[in-house]
């Protein structure tokens, strides 16, 4: 193979594997990745979902609901600790997502709450939603059904400040 062949084809390689690391979903400025909820155990009645959202916008936006078939009621919720002891909290207003930041729902923070399964969460299968921002507007999304002792680990209020772009 000659040198310049080599070259198109690992251009092309570079250009491919780039992909990889693209969001799973995007609407405006707001692109949406890592969308995932546990397998449900026998009787379990509800379900949390989680994803990371990245806001490229330079405004605020806000994720003001989250609807499924798959449950009788989906809500946005997060955990509070009072007194030594946690509670979920459903989230009033939607859950803002500031400029030029990642917001994480994740186990201990931020969380969609899938209340009264029409069917159980099964391993390896998805649950398909709807997501809806105030400002970019509604996106059809999968989460990703991961094995019921998945822990990706607790957040720290479901915000990764972090991430702040520059």
């Amino acid at each position: 193979m000659n040198i310049r062949k080599f070259a198109v084809i690992a251009a092309l390689g570079l250009c491919t594997a780039g992909t990889a690391w693209a969001k799973d979903y995007k609407v405006g400025q707001v692109e949406v990745d890592d969308l995932w909820v546990r397998a449900s155990a026998p009787g379990q009645s509800n379900g949390a979902g989680y994803m990371d959202i990245d806001n490229d916008a330079k405004a605020e936006d806000r994720l003001l609901s989250v609807t499924s078939d798959a449950a009788e009621r989906v809500e946005l919720h997060t955990v509070q600790t009072e007194n030594g002891v946690s509670k979920m909290r459903q989230v009033e207003g939607g859950i803002a997502l500031p400029a030029d930041t990642e917001v994480k729902l994740s186990p201990g923070g931020y969380h969609v709450m899938f209340i009264k399964l029409k069917a159980p969460f099964a391993e390896g299968g998805t649950v398909p939603a709807t997501l809806k921002f105030e400002k970019a507007g509604e996106v059809a999304v999968q989460f990703k059904v991961k094995p019921a002792s998945h822990n990706p680990g607790m957040s720290h209020g479901g915000m990764n400040h972090g991430a702040m772009k520059h």
